[in-house]
């Protein structure tokens, strides 16, 4: 259930294993586009699509009562956070109903959306039990399996990421080990669905935290005079007791910039107050801010000019390199930020022809660094030519270290 940057290559690794796979969503456009082996995930390719339709029998629909027929409902669904910044369950919570009323005995049911410890047990199962009359760990299985996708990335996939699996029961926990087991290279069982939905918010709660404290360094190296990627790529070069995070614009992804607040929201049940998640959550909310700042610093003491009236280009709006993902990207922000502060912001990405914010629909504009005031390195895609972009500019703010990357130093160019 969820024909998403989840779902579709989930379904690619059932159906590579051999498995009948069927991809439910509301969306009726979607479903059209898969079922003609189109794809709209880059993660699977067309091509690669298309031959699972084909020869695997991989199919779409938007049709619930199909799910009476499988043997296996994995829900892949998203989990956002309110205005207020609190869970929104809703989406997955109505999924749930939808499966009470077509559960039959047998039926293995695992949530893998993103959640705070307790929303398997506490919330879906009760919804599963009394609009089936049936009973969880008895008459069917249900379990936690967190997804790990890391969208672009070709060392690690949904087939070789080893799946957590946490039941409510024993025997929920070995029957989606089974199942996932049957096409992914491992499986690592947890005793509860409590353990496998807090190893994924540990999981990314550890990367907002670390790239929290990289930020605010960056932001002291600023006041030091101290060039932070030198220290960063020094502290690298120590092989044991450090791992790289890198300073940048703020959080992207539908994870790591979400995640850790249903972790706060959840532990204040318990009198518990987070405080190294919550302050990580405040820098890295804050970097936009600072981003900004710095582009006007830029612009003032490079240029002789103010934010207000420049023209700015700001390279890259996807949340991470090569990739054509925009959710929770912070270079939309810092868009919207100069925008509010009077400059007039195109964008440029090879991988995001168009986007839509706050109803407003932008497309990406040719990458004509001379044509603007400043030229904003929000993403680092590596099919830039960083040394053309700093020969055509007239000046570059660089969020990303790409100029640095690639050994080339100008007067022009302004680091994080």
């Amino acid at each position: 259930m969820g024909a998403g940057y989840v779902g579709v290559p989930l379904a690619q690794v059932f159906a590579d294993a051999g498995r009948s796979v069927l991809l439910v969503d509301v969306s009726a456009e979607r479903v059209a586009q898969l079922n003609r082996g189109e794809s709209y995930i880059e993660d699977v390719p067309s091509a690669k699509l298309k031959q699972l339709v084909e020869e695997r029998g991989l199919r779409a629909t938007t049709d619930y009562d199909e799910l009476r027929e499988a043997d296996a409902i994995l829900i892949a669904l998203p989990t956002p956070l309110s205005r207020q910044r609190e869970p929104d369950l809703s989406i997955v919570l109505s999924a749930a109903e939808q499966i009470a009323a077509r559960l039959r005995p047998g039926h293995l049911v695992v949530l893998e959306s993103t959640t705070y410890p307790g929303t398997t047990r506490d919330e879906i199962l009760p919804i599963l039990e009394r609009g089936s009359g049936l009973v969880a760990g008895v008459d069917f299985h249900l379990a936690f399996s967190p997804e790990r996708v890391d969208p672009g990335r070709l060392d690690f996939t949904t087939k070789n990421v080893p799946k957590v699996v946490g039941g409510v029961n024993d025997a929920s926990t070995e029957a989606a080990a089974a199942l996932y087991g049957s096409a992914v290279d491992s499986v690592h069982r947890v005793s509860t669905p409590e353990a496998a939905e807090l190893t994924k918010l540990l999981e990314n709660i550890f990367r907002s935290v670390n790239i929290a404290l990289v930020n605010e360094l960056a932001q002291l190296c600023d006041r030091m005079g101290i060039d932070i990627w030198e220290v960063v790529d020094a502290a690298a070069t120590k092989p044991f007791g450090f791992m790289r995070f890198e300073p940048g614009p703020g959080l992207g992804g539908h994870c790591i910039p979400i995640d850790p607040f249903y972790l706060t929201w959840k532990a204040r049940e318990f009198d518990f107050s987070t405080r190294f998640i919550e302050l990580a959550g405040e820098v890295n909310q804050n970097m936009p801010y600072y981003c900004r700042s710095r582009v006007s610093q830029a612009l003032n003491h490079g240029a002789g000019r103010s934010l207000k009236g420049s023209s700015i280009l700001v390279l890259g709006v996807a949340y991470k390199a090569d990739i054509s993902d925009t959710r929770e990207s912070p270079a939309v922000k810092l868009i919207q930020l100069l925008q509010n502060a009077g400059a007039a912001v195109a964008y440029h990405d090879p991988h995001v022809p168009s986007f839509e914010e706050h109803g407003t629909t932008l497309s990406s504009a040719p990458l004509e660094p001379g044509a603007y005031d400043a030229v904003v390195i929000a993403t680092a895609h590596t099919s830039i030519d960083y040394a053309r972009l700093v020969d055509d500019a007239r000046l570059v703010v660089d969020l990303r270290n790409a100029i640095g990357r690639h050994g080339i130093e100008s007067d022009k160019v302004w680091k994080l």
